[in-house]
């Protein structure tokens, strides 16, 4: 399934839309050096956190899934096993979870969560969540498929 095109505001429609990261690249990764820039951060955040063995979703929302050709950064959910440890982390890796350190070394705006943290919603809840603009308008985004 590939990637929808564009509404007149420059965003993906309302939705999660589900994506290879191969896929996200080629849609997204390419036309201004930023942009080239920002994939190149989301291909580090990836990949360190794919080598946990322990990334089971990955969402990206924000600038990044636009049409805005100079997206700041790149704006990150991970969803890990319930029984990820950062702690078992190599040193580079921990810091994709402490937001603070993603956005100094990764130029990454990176939150992240296990799904046994959820209270009072659902993981699909949660996910849908990150559709919601500051103004509460709502807005695609992307899970990238394994």
């Amino acid at each position: 399934m590939s990637l929808p095109p564009f509404d007149d505001k420059g965003e993906l429609p309302v939705g999660v839309h589900s994506a290879m990261i191969d896929e996200v690249i080629a849609r997204f990764g390419s036309g201004t050096s930023q942009r080239r820039a920002v994939t190149a951060r989301l291909l580090r955040v990836y990949t360190l956190a794919k080598a946990t063995g322990d990334l089971e979703r990955l969402i990206i929302f924000g600038s990044y899934v636009t049409i805005d050709p100079n997206p700041n950064d790149v704006d990150i959910v991970l969803i890990m096993r319930d029984d990820f440890r950062v702690e078992a982390c190599r040193e580079e890796t921990r810091k994709l979870f402490d937001h603070a350190s993603a956005t100094e070394e990764f130029g990454a705006s990176i939150f992240w969560m296990r799904p046994s943290m959820l209270i009072l919603e659902t993981l699909a809840d949660f996910i849908n969540h990150w559709q919601i603009m500051r103004d509460r308008t709502l807005r695609g985004i992307v899970e990238v498929r394994s």
